[in-house]
């Protein structure tokens, strides 16, 4: 896609810190890190998000993401880390090009806020529902 920022960094056209790259998917560094190694994996055929992207693409983000995980693991030894991945602009999603965060969260920094927010408890008769009409709408 001609403006999209991560398909020129496919492309060559623009810079970035290589962490990992196979024939489908290409892993790099975010220039606006969460926390020290915060990664993003995109696949190389540009897909805006988890409603378009194939099969085989996702396959291989995430394949690559357990790869990219162990080389922190070892690397930065981290006390966990985030697997986040936004779908459209109602989540800001800002790069419309499906990319997975790989977030590592250290024993020495922050909390990370995107894994933290309030548990209450639920209507069960309406997750009852909801749950009912998303499984008959699955192909």
């Amino acid at each position: 896609m001609e403006d999209c920022i991560f398909c020129k960094m496919v492309e060559g056209e623009m810079p970035y810190f290589k962490v990992y790259e196979d024939d489908k998917v290409l892993a790099f560094e975010d220039i606006n890190p969460v926390a020290e190694g915060h990664t993003l994996i995109i696949p190389k055929r540009h897909s805006q998000n988890l409603w378009e992207i194939p099969d085989e693409d996702l396959a291989a983000v995430h394949s690559a993401s357990k790869k990219i995980i162990q080389a922190m693991q070892d690397v930065l030894n981290p006390n966990g880390v985030v697997a986040l991945q936004l779908n459209g602009r109602g989540v800001n999603q800002v790069v419309m090009h499906y990319h997975l965060h790989l977030v590592p969260r250290s024993s020495e920094g922050p909390a990370l806020p995107i894994t933290q927010w309030a548990l209450k408890e639920g209507d069960m008769e309406a997750i009852k529902q909801t749950a009912e009409k998303i499984a008959a709408a699955i192909e």
